[in-house]
């Protein structure tokens, strides 16, 4: 079949939150990105447009974002302790930070907000603070951050159902069968893009005497949370997903675990007071955040969060919606198989994850990129349990995933070159290498401010030496 770019919706222009609010939802992108657009090569000569697709791994910075910290720099300090002007100013920005994060997420008054490096690093740290002896139940859908650190302690995992009233059957089952301190659980997936029924698991979690944990990597840059609303106990997130990529997260929720756990570093700033002989270590979020705080990245996070909360009511699942509908309205007429896990998901955030039979992803990956200017990921995205049960290989899938940043053109500009390669072939020759699947040769020329890969052996040029190229 033959597939065209609408390229009235493939136009860029006006990329500001009131001509987005203004336009049919997809048109155009809902916030401005820091590189949204910007011109990457092909193999076939020129460049392209980058079409970002893969913003589930790590979305772009926001502009708003990259502009409140340009102009938090110049002030750059110590913070807590520092008698100086910037010192000052950095403290204040960086406990002004962990209130718009806390009212992000709809926390409790007596919740706390705990930075961290990111979703991964905030999972650890509540592994550390669930009582000794408590068990943690977890699904068999879960990313590895949400699965790897609970296993090093008492654990259990229930596999999901093909529903999720089913699930949250067989989940109550499993607690009534035996006691938990915790269920943890995602608030999306990372692999379909299904949203979790959090306030159904809360309840029933709860009514069997459990906690609940959400990892909300996926989840906090798509959707509400409203901790109170819902009573989850705690949250985990990470700004590298919330357009913050500036190395911070976030663990959200209540203080008493967390006072009482080991403080997950070692260092000045977490105690009360220290001999030779004693430690005594201090409460609230400085107990976890020993050293010196990435401040920059804690206001990153906080400048993403006021703006994602500044958009208008409903904009993001409308935007979401369009263009999900568009993608999976195209792939299926492509005769793809589209990953999922429930039959009756009440929502989806934007991401499809997709293969097409006799393709590998990776090879199709590496020609989105190089003939097109389209990033996807592709493989098993951290969840291997889910990918097995599924009956995947170990070639995974292709994953696209969209955000603020995203608009019609570019999910267009995704199906056209699908159609290309099922229809007609690649342009270029591609081949497996120790590296994944890269075009052979790869002539884009490099940015001269990137590190070479020292990989680049001879006759390859830096970018087919580099994976991420």
């Amino acid at each position: 079949m033959s597939m065209t770019v609408d390229m009235e919706d493939a136009v860029i222009s006006g990329t500001d939150g009131s001509a987005a609010a203004s336009a049919a939802p997809g048109a155009r992108p809902l916030l401005p990105v820091v590189g949204g657009g910007v011109p990457v090569p092909v193999v076939t000569g020129g460049t392209v447009p980058y079409a970002n697709l893969d913003y589930a791994a790590s979305a772009p910075s926001l502009e708003s974002v990259a502009a409140r910290l340009t102009t938090a720099l110049p002030l750059y300090s110590s913070v807590h302790r520092g008698a100086g002007y910037a010192s000052q100013v950095m403290t204040s920005l960086f406990e002004s930070a962990r209130e718009e994060i806390s009212a992000f997420v709809g926390a409790r008054g007596d919740d706390e907000v705990i930075f961290t490096r990111c979703t991964t690093d905030a999972l650890n740290l509540a592994a550390r603070a669930v009582p000794a002896g408590g068990e943690v139940v977890f699904l068999d859908i879960e990313h590895h951050a949400n699965l790897l650190p609970w296993r090093a302690r008492a654990h259990r995992c229930v596999t999901a159902a093909a529903t999720v009233g089913e699930t949250l059957a067989v989940l109550a089952a499993d607690l009534d069968a035996r006691p938990a301190a915790l269920v943890a659980v995602t608030g999306a997936s990372n692999v379909s893009g299904e949203v979790t029924p959090l306030a159904d698991i809360v309840a029933l979690a709860h009514a069997r005497g459990a906690r609940v944990l959400v990892d909300a990597a996926q989840l906090a840059p798509h959707r509400p949370i409203d901790m109170a609303a819902t009573d989850v106990d705690y949250v985990a997130f990470a700004g590298h997903k919330l357009y913050a990529p500036y190395g911070a997260g976030a663990l959200v929720g209540r203080r008493d675990w967390l006072d009482r756990a080991e403080p997950f570093l070692y260092g000045g700033g977490a105690v009360h007071d220290v001999s030779l002989g004693e430690i005594s270590w201090t409460t609230g979020p400085q107990r976890h955040e020993a050293g010196s705080p990435n401040v920059l990245g804690a206001v990153a996070m906080a400048a993403a969060a006021t703006a994602l909360r500044g958009l208008p009511a409903g904009a993001m699942e409308a935007q979401e919606l369009a263009l999900r509908t568009r993608l999976t309205d195209g792939l299926s007429a492509l005769g793809a198989r589209i990953v999922r896990i429930w039959e009756d998901a009440p929502d989806v955030i934007g991401l499809a994850t997709f293969t097409f039979d006799g393709h590998d992803p990776a090879r199709v990956a590496a020609y989105l990129s190089a003939e097109h200017g389209v990033g996807v990921r592709t493989g098993r995205f951290c969840a291997h349990p889910l990918f097995a049960r599924l009956g995947f290989g170990r070639e995974g899938a292709i994953r696209a995933s969209f955000g603020v940043g995203s608009h019609a053109g570019d999910i267009d500009r995704l199906v056209a070159a699908l159609d290309a390669y099922l229809t007609e072939g690649p342009r270029w020759q591609y081949a497996a290498t120790a590296q994944g699947w890269l075009p052979q040769p790869d002539p884009r020329p490099w940015p001269e401010w990137a590190a070479v890969n020292p990989a680049a052996g001879p006759g390859l040029s830096p970018c087919a030496a580099n994976p991420l190229g």
